[in-house]
């Protein structure tokens, strides 16, 4: 099996390939349109419905769908694909290798710019369901004021049903996932196109001269609108983080062939019908329809906001999971849902915690206008993040001229930074709320990849070098006994601690000894032919690397079966794993703040445990504890 490499789909599976990533990449952009003219044009900024007005806010949202998603992200910043995955996980591995890296150096810095910018995401897995539902369920009360007391109590429903199911997986929904989403898209462009035949002069908003007169018109009224304008473009992380799932081509057909010029049509048609009646700006989406089919459009609306969330959901799980393989969170337990699809897993720890989340933001924000307010911040944020971090992998790994890779850069942060600027007066409207997530999951992170270093130098001052242990055994005869042993240690130089508690209290070796040491690498999959590295060190003791990718779970038993091919066979009934069990001791000597270490102890002892993460049979294996103060 290869990975690593991504071959172009052609033929039939290219275009099944773009109506599979129709319903997941562009899910959340795809549900915009249900509140982003609505909140631009909306009475809290001031401004009328007016015929300029509205051509200025069509004219920046124009613009915006072709700089930020056309140009910078398909255009740019999927190049920068780590063995053909994307994310902000994939392209922190980019910036900086998993080595050891100085605290306060500038690749350090980078990879805590992108571990924030991965934290930002969970917050944004929790809004997006929340406010996507809330604002297509609240077209019931466009049809009838009957259903204005249900509308909180069915969001509600519907939250909990849709999380309720994760643990099922998404195999037999995501077929459905596609059709619904082309469905939602044509609905979108027929809407939009009906109005603006209406009035076609909106199409006038194309001229980006409208939305340059509308910010000196308006002054920095004009220029908070960019905070309620940015909700068009935020699924555009999205088109990055699953870029692995579908490849860049489907992503970018679908794209120019289907989903901008929808968009498109339909802000435009929005445009059209204010500018016709300028009071339904208050529900301009549901408005353009007639009468007969709002009912069918408040459902096929929640379809596709369901589908929206379910993308940002297992985003969230993906995200989790490679966090997890680089060493960034503690092992937890991770469910995969499919048998052919790697890609499809379930966190239960993940899905509660954004489940509590999406009601908590629903009974407290209380409908979808608030819940815009809070929405915003992070993913700009995390926008003005993957812009500095692309400049950094465009420069050091493509080899771009700085020149080049600055005049880039600057042109994209000048509209990332504009973003960020109208949507940082949220904050105290909501804003905080993913910000404060987000520092939450930074503080764990961070917490967690510095203890993990902590304690492998306080287990290193306790290492005895493999070398000194293998002259050890030449002057020593310990009692062997039959079988294998594999004594699993991070550090393939040295003698796991295991290993000497062993030898110290039992005082036998068995005949053939295996050190194991499990690397996870920067890269998303690795080839079978690389996992596994094999050497006889002599007296009947082996040293294993695996190595595995950031998106894979490891499986050890399956991997030393992969062995055989290097001269080492192991029989399943006759091979024991031996694995060290720290109780971690928060102390005052030198490393992190008390109150972290206290964290760090507390996740160590709630982490998964190893035998269960690596695959290990539960009754081949031994556990050896040892007290280690930090």
């Amino acid at each position: 099996m290869t990975h690593g490499t991504q071959q172009e789909p052609t033929g039939r599976y290219f275009y099944v390939l773009a109506l599979a990533a129709l319903g997941v990449v562009y899910g959340d952009i795809g549900t915009s349109p249900l509140y982003a003219i609505r909140e631009s044009l909306g009475e809290h900024y001031g401004l009328t419905p007016a015929r300029e007005n509205v051509l200025g806010v069509l004219s920046l949202i124009f613009w915006a769908l072709v700089i930020v998603i056309s140009v910078k992200y398909l255009t740019y910043v999927m190049r920068a694909d780590n063995r053909g995955e994307g994310g902000m996980i994939a392209l922190t591995a980019l910036v900086a290798p998993q080595r050891r890296m100085r605290a306060g150096s500038r690749r350090w810095t980078l990879v805590l710019v992108g571990l924030f910018g991965a934290s930002l995401l969970y917050g944004d897995s929790m809004i997006t369901p929340a406010i996507s539902v809330l604002s297509a369920v609240e077209g019931l009360k466009v049809a009838t004021p009957f259903f204005e007391p249900y509308i909180l109590p069915i969001t509600i429903v519907i939250l909990v049903l849709l999380f309720a199911v994760q643990s099922r997986g998404t195999a037999g929904i995501g077929k459905v996932f596609g059709p619904v989403t082309l469905v939602w898209f044509t609905t979108l462009g027929a809407l939009g196109l009906y109005q603006i035949v209406k009035r076609p002069e909106v199409l006038l908003a194309i001229n980006p001269l409208h939305g340059a007169e509308f910010f000196f018109r308006n002054g920095w009224q004009g220029y908070w609108v960019l905070g309620s304008v940015f909700l068009v473009v935020t699924g555009g992380e999205a088109l990055y983080a699953d870029m692995g799932h579908f490849g860049k081509k489907p992503i970018r057909f679908t794209w120019f062939a289907l989903v901008l010029p929808a968009l498109i049509l339909n802000y435009f048609g929005q445009g059209a019908l204010i500018l016709g009646h300028p009071e339904a700006v208050e529900h301009p989406f549901f408005l353009m329809a007639p009468q007969w089919a709002l009912y069918p459009l408040v459902a096929l609306s929640t379809a596709a906001t369901v589908i929206a969330s379910q993308a940002v959901i297992s985003g969230a799980f993906s995200l989790t999971r490679q966090a997890v393989q680089l060493g960034y969170l503690p092992r937890m337990r991770i469910d995969h849902t499919s048998e052919r699809q790697i890609g499809q897993i379930y966190i239960p720890s993940i899905n509660w915690l954004l489940m509590v989340a999406c009601i908590g933001l629903v009974l407290g924000f209380r409908n979808s206008s608030n819940l815009a307010a809070a929405y915003g911040v992070a993913v700009t944020t995390d926008m003005v993040f993957t812009t500095i971090l692309f400049a950094f992998v465009a420069s050091s790994r493509f080899g771009w001229a700085r020149w080049k890779v600055g005049a880039l850069a600057g042109g994209f942060l000048v509209v990332d930074l504009a973003f960020w600027g109208a949507n940082i007066v949220k904050i105290p409207n909501g804003g905080w709320f993913p910000l404060v997530i987000a520092g939450a999951f930074f503080t764990a992170m961070t917490t967690w990849k510095m203890g993990r270093q902590i304690l492998g130098d306080r287990l290193q001052e306790r290492t005895l070098p493999i070398k000194l242990f293998l002259a050890d055994l030449e002057g020593n005869r310990f009692t062997r006994v039959g079988g294998t042993a594999v004594y699993m240690y991070g550090n393939p130089e040295g003698t796991p601690p295991a290993l000497l508690h062993n030898l110290i209290h039992n005082k036998v070796l068995h005949e053939r000894v295996v050190l194991l040491t499990v690397e996870t690498e920067e890269i998303p999959m690795v080839d079978d032919e690389q996992r596994v590295e094999v050497s006889e060190l002599g007296h009947g003791v082996f040293r294993v690397v695996l190595r595995y990718g950031f998106t894979e779970d490891p499986d050890i038993p399956s991997a030393l079966a992969l062995a055989r091919d290097r001269g080492l066979t192991f029989k399943p009934m006759e091979t024991s794993y031996f694995l060290g069990r720290e109780t971690l001791i928060a102390s005052k000597s030198p490393g992190m703040a008390l109150w972290r270490e206290q964290i760090f102890a507390l996740m160590s002892r709630n982490a998964r445990s190893a035998t269960s993460f690596f695959g290990l049979p539960p009754n081949r294996v031994v556990e050896l504890g040892a007290q280690i103060e930090l």
